[in-house]
């Protein structure tokens, strides 16, 4: 078998192929044999060869997704907006990626698999967090945002917003779920943070609105 001189191609179209099936089937749906009938030709261990499980290729296709539209990158030079403005501007165009949003919706009910939620927690401390942190440090600066708190909240709001408010680890009903998010905003603020407008409030509340009611059963 002859090697394989460009590996970083054949990655590119399992991710291509992976992202394509897991928007239109969904990730449950979705099999390791379905992606590599999409590959022409390229066999499962070709796939196996750069991705030891389905889950390892969902959570590439998550951060190439993010990465291909970074909010943070999008208002990091932005000089008609102030720290804040830039935070809650990120918060906006990063809810307005339907595509993100919609792979988010789908991988609500298998959060509960360990092997995804590690790598969920990884990604955000590597991630999100130090992306919190600048833009924060840039409130402080420009006097915008008023908090002694700005790496601990770096830390606690990609937590919050990922693992807290997952109904397969913490169940909820869609108005516990908006609960939620009201006291995440309500306590922000009292740290200094008031991030959550009412621009922000409307568009988390219609990704709630179509979150499928079966994934928050029986609250306790």
């Amino acid at each position: 078998m002859s090697r394989n001189k460009y590996p970083e191609v054949t990655v590119e179209k399992i991710l291509d192929a992976a992202e394509r099936l897991f928007l239109e089937r969904g990730y449950e749906r979705t099999t390791i044999q379905d992606i590599v009938d999409e590959l022409g030709g390229l066999t499962k261990g070709a796939v196996y060869h750069h991705f030891k499980s389905k889950e390892e290729i969902l959570d590439a296709v998550s951060d190439r997704m993010f990465f291909r539209n970074d909010p943070f990158e999008a208002v990091r030079s932005r000089t008609d907006l102030n720290g804040l403005g830039k935070l809650r501007e990120a918060i906006l165009i990063y809810n307005a990626d339907e595509e993100s949003a919609e792979l988010t919706r789908q991988t609500i009910p298998i959060s509960k698999n360990p092997r995804l939620l590690v790598k969920m927690l990884i990604s955000n401390r590597r991630v999100l967090t130090p992306r919190y942190l600048e833009l924060i440090e840039e409130g402080i600066a420009d006097g915008s945002i008023h908090t002694e708190y700005a790496r601990e909240i770096s830390e606690l709001l990609p937590l919050l917003t990922s693992l807290w408010l997952l109904p397969s680890i913490y169940p909820a009903t869609k108005e516990q779920m908006r609960r939620k998010f009201d006291f995440i905003g309500d306590m922000l603020e009292r740290m200094g943070l008031p991030i959550f407008d009412g621009e922000i409030r409307a568009v988390v509340n219609k990704f709630f609105d179509r979150l499928p009611d079966e994934i928050s059963p029986n609250p306790t």
